[in-house]
């Protein structure tokens, strides 16, 4: 399936949850805020969301630093 991240197209295999996705990006749940499709998708939701074909996701990291 092709979903867009941050803007950029991607290829993934169907039925991805959106904590596998973060998992094969290397991002800690607890350290991003998603948007897919336009609505923020709660922290404690992401492994039940599987996504789909043509999903817009946005995917915000926090950085510590000071």
């Amino acid at each position: 399936m092709k979903v867009s991240i941050n803007g950029r197209p991607r290829t993934l295999p169907a039925g991805m949850s959106l904590a596998r996705l973060l998992q094969e990006l290397e991002l800690e749940a607890a350290r991003v805020v998603v948007e897919r499709n336009r609505s923020i998708v709660p922290r404690e939701e992401f492994a039940a969301v599987a996504l789909g074909d043509g999903d817009v996701l946005e995917i915000v990291h926090f950085v510590g630093g000071g």
